[in-house]
């Protein structure tokens, strides 16, 4: 059994990395090359590659795929680059904008992981013979008693589970992901020891294909037909303002909101929901944000027989950058579930991900649905 747990000897093992170009995928080609494995290095060019030359910071186009092919070439294995745009596009950018019209708040990297890299990508690594395919991601794998697991990375502060509850069980049997037991500062320490060109690249922090940020920009290009201005209203239905299109508000926002004659320091409203089908942004005082459960579609669930309704030991995350909170998690046989937290959480956003942790152990995730009273409002 060699250190990937797969019964071969490393220089018999053929494992494809998903190389972005970035440091932390380099790293991670680096290391099983360095254990003696067969690497195969793949880059996915996922949109317009004209377009994203010049910027800095997107991954999986243009200059990160110039990088990555370096780094390739300084490992010595070999390296292909596919095209994956048209399907990125429709699984991924659609989808998004979709979803900002609906009035909801899409989480991209969720759903490029869960179909263009984990569906697509996984399928073309056991084209190529693979035994694994193995990415840059922060979080761990583990044998269990039924098998494999998902597990938060040790390092919390760069854990990427959230993003990956999606995967399946078939899926994460065939992943393997290095850095899950590194911080970020070990990473950094090797992509030197390596001599990578990419060592000293910064990290990314936007979503690859939202240049400087502006979601609605992007969502404005996509369907513009679709950005229709409306009402800001409060609580009670009272128009107190006006908008250029739902696409530019959040639940929770509490800034920009463009409400004249208040002061948003003593007398601040939050976004506490998005009413698509009326074009409203309705908006009101922090404590209307808050909610005792939510409901989940679409559930992913790698937990096994794990109890799930007495609550017990679980958390969820609401959004990648909180802690867990307890919460009891009730599955239902629509493939749903109900969520009910031990405290009040304030910006449950629909659209986003609700992810079930047993300790440090992901059991699943869902993502959040629009409550009915939003729906009848």
């Amino acid at each position: 059994m060699n250190s990937l747990n797969i019964d071969k000897k490393p220089a018999d093992t053929r494992i494809v990395v998903a190389m972005s170009g970035g440091v932390d995928s380099s790293v991670t080609a680096a290391l099983l090359v360095e254990a003696g494995y067969e690497v195969v290095g793949v880059t996915l060019q996922l949109y317009d590659h004209g377009e994203a030359v010049a910027r800095k910071g997107a991954c999986c186009a243009g200059q990160d795929i110039h990088d990555a092919r370096n780094v390739a070439a300084t490992l010595d294995i070999p390296h292909y680059v596919l095209d994956y745009e048209s399907r990125f596009r429709e699984a991924v950018i659609d989808d998004f904008a979709d979803a900002y019209i609906r009035g909801e708040t899409p989480i991209p990297c969720v759903r490029c992981n869960q179909t263009v890299k984990f569906r697509d990508l996984l399928s073309t690594a056991h084209d190529l013979g693979a035994e694994a395919l193995a990415t840059g991601h922060y979080v761990k794998r583990v044998t269990g008693a039924a098998g494999a697991e998902l597990h938060r990375a040790a390092d919390y502060g760069r854990d990427q589970s959230y993003f990956l509850f999606a995967t399946t069980q078939a899926q994460l049997d065939f992943l393997r992901f290095p850095l899950g037991g590194m911080p970020k500062t070990e990473t950094r320490e090797a992509a030197a020891r390596f001599d990578l060109p990419v060592a000293d690249k910064p990290d990314s922090q936007d979503i690859c294909f939202v240049p400087n940020g502006s979601y609605a920009q992007v969502v404005e290009k996509l369907r513009p037909e679709a950005v229709i201005p409306g009402d800001i209203v409060d609580t009670d239905g009272r128009i107190i303002g006006h908008h250029e299109g739902i696409i530019h508000y959040t639940v929770g926002q509490r800034r920009g909101l463009g409400i004249g004659g208040r002061d948003p320091e003593s007398d601040p409203l939050y976004v506490i929901r998005l009413d698509a089908a009326a074009h409203r942004v309705v908006v009101g005082p922090k404590a209307a944000l808050g909610r005792e459960r939510l409901r989940l579609s679409n559930l992913n669930w790698l937990g096994g027989d794990a109890p799930v309704d007495a609550g017990d030991g679980l958390a969820v995350k609401i959004r990648s950058t909180m802690e867990p909170v307890p919460a009891t998690v009730i599955r239902s046989p629509d493939g749903g579930a109900e969520v009910v937290f031990q405290d009040l959480q304030f910006g449950v956003s629909p659209g986003q991900a609700c992810v079930i942790y047993a300790g440090d152990r992901v059991l699943g995730g869902g993502w959040i649905e629009r409550e009915t009273a939003e729906l009848a409002a």
